[in-house]
């Protein structure tokens, strides 16, 4: 069934199918001699159907209930859905058994099609198995051993010569079953997925440096955007790029609307979050992975939820994490149910829910940033996300960190933050760790 699990969603053939043949079965169901009640009825039903899925846009906008405002096409897709089903449901009372047969398939086909939309709107869910929440990544069955020792003979971008049958592009596969990242506190994580660079698909690669990346809420650890972004990369550098591994912040659940967000916390709720992440993930990479052993060249990055996660960790552990990144990051855990988070997660704690914030984080470690490399993007419509995202620039270079801060023209939450962000803060992250010249 992997096959299935990875066809393409957003603009491969499937989407495509499926809205066609909801198009069709609209335009069978209109086809007929009018009558004044079945005009009535249908324009009933379309102006309702309008209606609720209107409205359901706004109270979702109006109360920021994904933080970010939906993305421009939601709103077409979700009254155009509501309208669908309804006038497939009120056709269902039709004379002729073709009729009700037609109707009772456009109500499947209307919503396949309104999810198919609204993901694709979205653009986070690429093949049917991220949005199902189920990895489309083929386990892996083997890793690259660490070398023996570390060479420091000079930057890669300088010492490393590829050898003749290097891969074009980098491998994604899913940590499972043997590979799996054991989780020692409790949390109960998805599969991670892992991309291996062509540098170290050839033998005798180099150590490489290490990321850490988390995507946001609702999602999953998805490493299709960071994958494309780094393959571009390495074109470039002579097959170069970090060893990435893409992990869940959220667990089981994480994809749906309503999911857990454990605020990156350790709670009796969800486990020891942050224990996996720089407990157990950073031991399973010096373990199994040829990465280097210099934190200066170990990056903690995630993309909304996760960049809060990113930062916020990147402040508590500066002795692990020599890097942070944040694509359009929330700009502290829990910053959009606020209350219910303290309430749920801090007992009701204030002050423990802010001892979770990156300032407390940087608070309790003064001078421990300076060189430490900060980079955060942000579109330049998300205009929900600017301010914190620019809190924290600002934040982390009072700090000492080593700060950029970049907005992404055109890009709003979604795609476009991701494919413009990812591929400018890996370029300066390739001149920090050496894989290209500074």
């Amino acid at each position: 069934m992997s096959w299935f699990f990875a066809l393409n969603v957003i603009d491969g053939p499937v989407p495509f199918a499926i809205w066609g043949l909801t198009a069709v079965g609209i335009i069978v169901l209109l086809i007929r001699r009018p009558t004044p009640a079945w005009l009535w009825r249908i324009v009933i039903a379309l102006a309702l159907g309008i209606g609720l899925g209107a409205g359901l846009v706004l109270w979702i906008n109006g109360s920021k209930l994904f933080g970010a405002a939906l993305p421009f096409a939601v709103g077409f897709w979700a009254p155009a859905g509501f309208a669908t089903i309804l006038l497939a449901i009120v056709s269902l009372w039709e004379r002729g058994v073709w009729r009700k047969v037609v109707a009772a398939l456009l109500v499947i086909l209307a919503l396949l099609s309104t999810i198919l939309g609204i993901n694709a709107a979205f653009g986070i869910n690429t093949t049917v198995g991220s949005l199902l929440g189920v990895s489309a990544e083929d386990r892996i069955d083997t890793l690259p051993k660490p070398a023996p020792t570390e060479t420091t003979s000079g930057p890669l971008y300088r010492t490393w010569t590829p050898p003749a049958g290097m891969p074009a592009k980098g491998e994604v596969k899913r940590l499972s079953g043997a590979y799996a990242i054991p989780s020692t506190g409790g949390f109960a994580p998805r599969d991670a997925a892992i991309y291996l660079p062509p540098a170290a698909l050839v033998p005798d690669p180099p150590r490489l440096p290490f990321v850490v990346m988390m995507m946001g809420y609702t999602g999953s650890p998805d490493p299709t955007f960071i994958a494309k972004a780094l393959d571009a990369l390495a074109a470039r550098n002579k097959g170069l790029a970090p060893i990435v591994i893409v992990a869940d912040q959220l667990g089981y659940g994480g994809d749906q609307v309503g999911g857990p967000d454990p605020t990156c916390v350790k709670s009796t709720k969800y486990g020891d979050v942050p224990g996996y992440f720089n407990t157990d993930v950073p031991a399973y990479a010096v373990k199994n992975l040829n990465i280097t052993l210099d934190h200066a060249d170990w990056t903690i990055m995630g993309y909304s939820n996760g960049g809060a996660c990113a930062f916020t960790w990147a402040t508590q552990h500066p002795d692990i994490w020599g890097n942070v990144i944040g694509i359009s990051p929330d700009e502290y855990p829990g910053v959009e149910w606020r209350a219910d988070a303290i309430k749920t997660l801090y007992g009701g704690d204030e002050s423990a829910f802010e001892a979770n914030m990156p300032a407390a984080g940087i608070a309790a470690h003064p001078g421990a940033f300076a060189g430490h490399l900060a980079v955060f993007t942000v579109g330049e419509q998300d205009t929900g996300f600017i301010p914190g995202v620019q809190r924290n620039a600002k934040l982390a270079e009072d700090a000492g960190f080593s700060t950029t801060y970049h907005v992404v023209p055109g890009a709003e939450h979604v795609t476009g933050a991701l494919d413009g962000g990812i591929p400018f803060a890996m370029e300066l992250l390739y001149k920090r760790v050496g894989l290209s010249a500074p």
